[in-house]
């Protein structure tokens, strides 16, 4: 028999499904609320991207408050932060937060080449409940 993850894990929206048709950077998600969570995990998915050399950076980033938010140390993270190309589009990508700040959100905060345009989204899975979710 298999587990029950459902109740484990409580996804949340960060950056909302849309059409990133060059975007004007930094383009910030909603902070999530990580309080009686004792993991994280951000999905970000992305569609295909179009635009000669396009990129977009995603980037994660914390806070003590859900008004200031920093840059997660490298240290803090498991995996990567993408950087969305060609190469590595129409994929959902996945990174760790080991960090202790309350709120966590995803930022683009960069785009490179002519007119880029990817249809993404991003959230962040809360998973280690101290209580488990309704």
């Amino acid at each position: 028999m298999r587990s029950d993850l459902k109740n484990d894990l409580a996804p949340a929206q960060s950056l909302k499904a849309t059409n990133q048709a060059d975007p004007a950077v930094p383009v910030h998600g909603t902070g999530v609320d990580l309080a009686n969570y004792d993991a994280a995990v951000v999905c970000i998915d992305a569609g295909a991207i179009t635009g000669a050399g396009a990129s977009l950076t995603f980037e994660v980033q914390h806070s003590d408050d859900n008004v200031s938010f920093a840059a997660v140390p490298d240290s803090e993270l498991d995996g990567a932060e993408p950087v969305i190309t060609a190469a590595n589009d129409d994929q959902i990508h996945k990174v760790g937060y080991k960090g202790i700040k309350r709120y966590l959100r995803v930022s683009i905060t960069a785009k490179a080449g002519t007119t880029p345009t990817m249809p993404c989204a991003a959230s962040v899975v809360r998973g280690k409940p101290r209580v488990r979710p309704a």
